[in-house]
């Protein structure tokens, strides 16, 4: 199998005459971190939306372990296993956070609608909620409400339920964003140590949490890739530091 998962060729899409990505070719290491960043307006958010399905491409080509998935829809590709993390862990705040994780373990085995089975149908789940559960460093609160975590708290339970679902390509669209830096901090580390034996696309603003977990970083600027590689190489780039920070004099620094 190749070491490249996905794979984007001269990847474009245009509204109305604006071109907001403007052929990306991408690839992305199994394995890997790979985070890409650029300023406000760079086509970050659009290029995740066409990787993930929900916008469709105007023209080029996405490839996932080398099979062409440009044209499948949302559903399809998760069940390739690309899981974007808000595609299925939207929190449910008033279910307990052990829960929330077993009714994405459902989701996963195709029973999400069996409502009308018994708890104790479910209790064979339990063992591997919890176990997400201690992944993400939340076993201690499997009782409590959703709504009662605090907001990093919420979103490790997010990943959580991402993890339920056996991504073989996690996507997370800026995990940190509204953190303080404690809460920061903890994500970023959760990312890392659940990133074993994964491969995780991520966007993220916070140059701190890039500069820490990233293995390769993609900047984009206007639509297009500016530069890649690894961030001791990207953050001396003098185009990446004027069109990131607006200026050339030392390195990129960290920053939302």
């Amino acid at each position: 199998m190749s070491d490249i998962i996905l794979e984007t060729r001269q990847l474009t899409k245009e509204f109305k005459g604006f071109t907001a990505v403007s052929r990306v070719d991408l690839q992305v290491q199994r394995g890997a971190i790979h985070a890409l960043i650029g300023p406000n307006g760079a086509g970050k958010t659009t290029c995740f939306n066409l990787l993930t399905k929900f916008l469709e491409p105007t023209s080029g080509t996405i490839l996932f372990n080398g099979i062409d998935i440009t044209r499948e829809r949302p559903a399809q590709i998760a069940r390739r296993g690309i899981i974007r993390s808000f595609q299925i862990s939207a929190v449910f705040p008033h279910l307990s956070v052990l829960e929330n994780v077993r009714l994405a373990l459902q989701r996963a085995l195709g029973t999400s609608f069996h409502f009308w089975k018994s708890d104790r149908s479910l209790l064979p789940l339990n063992a591997r909620a919890l176990e997400l559960l201690a992944e993400v460093g939340l076993d201690g609160m499997a009782d409590d409400l959703a709504v009662n975590l605090p907001y990093g708290r919420k979103r490790a339970l997010e990943i959580a339920t991402t993890l339920a679902m056996e991504p073989e390509l996690m996507l997370l669209d800026e995990p940190t964003q509204g953190m303080g830096h404690e809460d920061v901090h903890r994500v970023a580390e959760l990312i890392k140590r659940v990133s074993a034996g994964r491969t995780i696309l991520m966007v993220e603003h916070n140059m701190s949490v890039v500069s820490t977990i990233a293995d390769t970083i993609t900047v984009l600027q206007r639509g297009a890739v500016l530069a890649e590689g690894p961030y001791a190489q990207v953050s001396r780039n003098p185009q990446v530091m004027e069109a990131y920070m607006g200026t050339t004099d030392g390195q990129l620094q960290g920053a939302h």
